[in-house]
């Protein structure tokens, strides 16, 4: 049976796969794009997750400037992992700690 640590380093890996998708999306946008709403990707840990969150690069850069925060649809926060930091009306930021928040700083594509 795997360990809770094991199973917080698999759903944080989940999550940095979407993360990585969304960091994907943000520097695909051209010039001038930043200011109206883009789609990003839910970062819960559901795989089959495919929410798509409307938000301004602005607002996705406040998540962005701590790596142990994640965009997520309200709801799709993992309650023994996440702890819901701000609440907005399309989405959560929820905040990492613990094992699954070591994994967060370590696998944050901007290396923080």
């Amino acid at each position: 049976m795997p360990s809770n640590d094991d199973i917080e380093r698999r759903l944080s890996h989940n999550e940095a796969l979407f993360r990585k998708v969304n960091e994907a999306i943000e520097r695909g946008l051209w010039p001038g794009e930043g200011q109206q709403p883009v789609r990003f990707r839910c970062e819960c840990a559901r795989m089959t997750c495919n929410v798509a969150i409307e938000l301004t690069v602005a607002e996705y850069e406040a998540v962005r400037a701590n790596p142990r925060r994640f965009l997520v649809r309200d709801g799709h926060q993992v309650d023994e992992l996440d702890v819901v930091v701000e609440r907005h009306p399309r989405y959560v930021v929820v905040e990492k700690g613990g094992t699954a928040g070591v994994e967060a700083e370590e696998s944050d594509p901007r290396g923080s």
